[in-house]
């Protein structure tokens, strides 16, 4: 029994080495946000050239973890690393809008360095855009084991599969879920509890829009729950908190929670 069951979890294991390991794809991540912003680095370059060598680094490291993924990426390897690479001073300066974003929300930021280095939302949404990159390309696996790691490490739960605009707000953070199919415009700003997700549906289902668009300006406070594939909140909406929303509501809403005692 003992022997049959080691043979069975030994077999396991030599699948799972043929792929890149969790820790493999971390350490990449972190090399890559710590090169974006200095103020992610745990290193300090000395040298433009020393810079160039760590850059040439993370570069053969993202191949090095696609080419592990074997026949589950559908183009070359190499192909693929140029693309994303290519995408990084997009992606960067995206990232930059969102941290001024924070930065304008909230009156206890006192500066952009502190948002970048310190906020989780602003962590978050940063991992989420490089694994969006990801997604956006059709490279498997790699894309959710980016965002879990966000959000074991901030509480924020961004799928990369969905779709968010430019200056994004995350504020506070802790216990944020974006769904999947959910779609959000620009300027949008979320507080911490907030779930933007699906109705209950059959898994057959699954490929369909099973969650909300939330259309440019909106703000949703703390604890709402906006669910549904169907529901758009029409922009420069404000949604307060702890309001629960299956059905769409127009543009310039004011959506509260009252009590009737």
């Amino acid at each position: 029994m003992k022997e049959k069951f080691i043979h069975a979890l030994f077999a396991d294991h030599q699948k799972a080495n043929e792929l890149p390991s969790p820790a493999q794809v971390w350490e990449w991540l972190e090399g890559t946000l710590g090169v974006l912003f200095p103020e992610f680095a745990n290193h300090r370059f000395v040298s433009e050239r020393e810079f160039a060598q760590h850059f040439q680094q993370l570069e053969l490291d993202l191949f090095k973890i696609l080419n592990a993924l074997g026949e589950a990426v559908k183009a070359k390897s190499a192909d693929i690393e140029k693309q994303y690479m290519e995408q990084l001073p997009e992606v960067r300066d995206m990232l930059w809008l969102d941290a001024q974003a924070i930065l304008d929300g909230d009156p206890a930021a006192p500066g952009i360095t502190e948002v970048i280095r310190t906020y989780p939302g602003f962590y978050a949404i940063a991992v989420y855009r490089l694994a969006h990159a990801f997604y956006e390309l059709k490279v498997p696996l790699i894309p959710r084991i980016l965002t879990e790691y966000a959000h074991g490490k901030t509480g924020v739960d961004i799928h990369p599969a969905a779709r968010i605009g430019k200056h994004f707000c995350i504020d506070h953070g802790t216990g944020v879920v974006i769904g999947e199919t959910c779609e959000i415009g620009e300027h949008v700003k979320i507080y911490q509890g907030v779930t933007l997700g699906a109705l209950s549906v059959r898994k057959e289902l699954a490929q369909t829009k099973r969650h909300p668009t939330i259309e440019d300006g909106v703000v949703i406070y703390s604890g709402a729950t906006i669910l549904g594939g169907a529901t758009v909140i029409g922009r420069g909406s404000v949604i307060g908190g702890n309001v629960w929303l299956t059905e769409s509501v127009p543009p310039n809403s004011r959506i509260y929670y009252a009590r009737n005692d």
